[in-house]
């Protein structure tokens, strides 16, 4: 009877860690397929054929909010449970890096593009000279895997990881992965939207390349909105990430300057991306660049520079960070001024200084273990408190960082 009660407190407080590792917009996300879903489960409302996106709808009546309704309904549970399980690692992993606003903002343009191009590629299809397919203008679609598949895209460019594995039975390039999943989902399931995937894949890419650095506001933009008084009961709250990136330009993922001209982002700036997917020499630990395209002081995802490089960086500049705390409490009296060129007798720093560091800071012990409740090893979490001077969000970008 104990092992019992002992096994059902396991399982909720696994759930409540689960749930409180989800980021504040994921969350909201979840929350309202889920009751959009059932609601229409006890209503008995089944054919959707009033907010689902049906290109020939949308260009005779001209109902443009079908490009956002239809994201949000569900044909089965079994559609509901698939998206959702498929949305909440990728995007709390996209809101840990951009920001709640920001992500919001880049799931909106990406639904109105996937809309878009949804609807051009049907009218193509439909009216071209060569092969003609009106069935394409009457599918009606929901759903929100088609921002799952711009997700996909995304998040492969930001991990810069090189392989993929599929459902964990074999592994594929990372530029191929999107492309499988396409493949094989339009032959498990036949009655799913191949040219609404498809055009979620083509959004992520046109997001990834840059096409889209004109429609994306800079930081300010998004600081503005969170400043607003009527959001300030969601900013408040724990799980809520706010914009902190240091990069005033704020273009997720692009490789444009702030200064970049419209002619650059569809000329040269798109060439560069595409290049990025070709071989190349890796450049050396001195001609490494900063990756401007990422906010955030944390690790520079997705770029072409060396991980390993990066990660021993970030390293040496965490290390270096406590010895100047160190030097500063004078726990350290042999450390000599670097500025004069005087060399350090003594560079016995041991890992539990910095632990004492962590453990004297101001950061509460509630909100360390939050920071554990989220996934990272407690040691690593004093370190990164320790080294972020009590910033939480410079403590969580450096964990994420070490974790990459």
């Amino acid at each position: 009877m104990r092992s019992n009660i002992v096994s059902e407190a396991g399982v909720s407080t696994r759930l409540n860690q689960w749930w409180e590792g989800i980021p504040f917009l994921t969350s909201v996300i979840l929350i309202v397929c889920s009751v959009t879903y059932l609601v229409c489960l006890l209503v008995g409302y089944d054919s959707f054929v009033e907010v689902c996106f049906s290109p020939s709808v949308v260009v005779s009546h001209l109902q443009v909010y079908r490009f956002y309704t239809a994201v949000l309904f569900h044909g089965s549970i079994l559609h509901l449970l698939f998206n959702m399980l498929a949305l909440v690692p990728m995007g709390s992993a996209l809101e840990r890096i951009m920001g709640s606003i920001r992500v919001l903002y880049v799931i909106v343009l990406l639904a109105t593009s996937n809309a878009i191009l949804h609807l051009l590629l049907a009218l193509v299809i439909a009216h071209n000279p060569i092969y003609h397919d009106q069935s394409l203008m009457d599918q009606c679609s929901i759903g929100f895997s088609g921002i799952l598949f711009s997700m996909i895209v995304i998040e492969t460019s930001l991990s810069g990881i090189q392989h993929h594995s599929v459902f964990g039975l074999f592994n594929v390039p990372a530029k191929w992965y999107v492309w499988i999943l396409l493949v094989v989902f339009q032959l498990l399931m036949t009655n799913v939207s191949l040219l609404g995937h498809l055009c979620g894949i083509l959004s992520g890419y046109a997001y990834t390349f840059g096409l889209f650095n004109i429609l994306i506001p800079g930081s300010s933009f998004y600081l503005s909105i969170e400043s607003k008084p009527w959001l300030s009961c969601c900013v408040r709250r724990p799980k809520f990430i706010v914009c902190t990136g240091s990069n005033t330009s704020s273009y997720i993922p692009t490789h444009t300057s702030p200064s970049a001209t419209a002619s650059e982002l569809l000329s040269g700036n798109t060439w560069r991306n595409l290049s990025s997917w070709m071989p190349r020499r890796e450049p050396s630990g001195a001609e490494t660049v900063e990756d401007t395209r990422f906010p955030g002081r944390g690790r520079s995802l997705g770029s072409s520079t060396n991980q390993a490089a990066s990660a021993t960086n970030l390293d040496a500049d965490l290390h270096t960070r406590l010895l100047d705390k160190n030097n500063n409490q004078g726990q350290v009296p042999n450390l000599q001024n670097r500025d004069g060129g005087q060399p350090i007798s003594d560079q016995r720093i041991s890992t539990a200084s910095a632990l004492n560091n962590a453990q004297n800071n101001q950061v509460s012990e509630e909100e360390i273990k939050k920071l554990v409740a989220m996934g990272f090893d407690r040691t690593q979490v004093e370190v990164a408190v320790a080294a972020s001077d009590g910033d939480l969000n410079t403590a969580v970008e450096i964990l994420m960082s070490q974790q990459g």
